[in-house]
């Protein structure tokens, strides 16, 4: 009879069990579906076009020192101060005609007047000498900026190297053009009002690009898309029909 007492008690037990493990199983497929969703959402962020192909922020595109602050105006102050600068030469050379060796001459014979005379009428004036500070300048940055100069121009020597090898008709055309559009600006302006023009770019196109990048990278995707089929017409029509050096294997 005790038998048959236990035996009816045991399918409540093990109903009250299995709800308990649906439940598990439904908590545990939901929060699966939960960190799904953050995954496909990771993922379809992913594949978002960015402009030239990017995969970091801007900031760390150029290289997140002082030279991306600057460029970026996180420091707004310093920003200005090398625009201004630059503006300031620019003004100098271009609109008044100084020339870079009348600048630095008039600039030391000034500098050296003042302190000579300050130097030996301070007993007059009843004020202290000027304390003329030691330069000496360091070794290390100038090694560091050669070598790097060093190392960016035999990338530019190799890379004009693959191009006049023959091997890559899409690059020579590209090289051509460039240095096309590069000597007729040249000759539109000269060397100083080329690197002042590229500095206001530089302070300029990042910061905005920057703030309206989710708004430029959709029409950048679409340019590009009608660019590439544009010239795959022109490998179709014109390219494809000239001869190429082949590869050596």
């Amino acid at each position: 009879m005790a038998e048959h007492e236990e035996n009816p008690a045991e399918p409540p037990m093990e109903k009250v069990s299995e709800k308990i493990h649906d439940h598990d199983s439904s908590s545990s497929s939901s929060s699966d579906s939960d960190n799904e969703e953050p995954a496909a959402q990771s993922s379809v962020k992913a594949k978002i076009y960015r402009l030239f192909g990017r995969e970091r922020p801007v900031h760390q595109v150029f290289g997140g020192g002082k030279p991306a602050d600057v460029f970026l105006w996180r420091n707004k102050k310093i920003s200005a101060g090398v625009l201004g600068g630059a503006t300031a030469i620019w003004v100098l050379f271009e609109l008044f005609e100084y020339h870079l060796l009348t600048l630095v001459c008039h600039t030391l014979i000034l500098a050296l007047a003042i302190l000579f005379l300050w130097a030996n009428a301070h007993t007059f004036i009843k004020k202290a000498p000027p304390c003329i500070p030691e330069v000496h300048l360091p070794e290390e940055p100038f090694l560091q900026i050669a070598s790097a100069f060093r190392i960016e121009l035999n990338h530019a020597f190799a890379v004009l190297r693959s191009i006049a090898s023959g091997r890559d008709l899409k690059s020579f055309l590209m090289a051509i053009a460039a240095l096309w559009v590069l000597s007729v600006v040249g000759s539109w302006c000269n060397f100083l009002t080329l690197f002042y023009i590229a500095l206001v770019l530089v302070h300029i196109v990042p910061v905005f690009y920057e703030k309206y990048e989710d708004k430029i990278d959709p029409l950048a995707e679409k340019a590009m898309i009608e660019i590439k089929k544009q010239y795959a017409v022109f490998d179709a029509k014109v390219l494809s029909k000239i001869p190429v050096k082949a590869k050596r294997v």
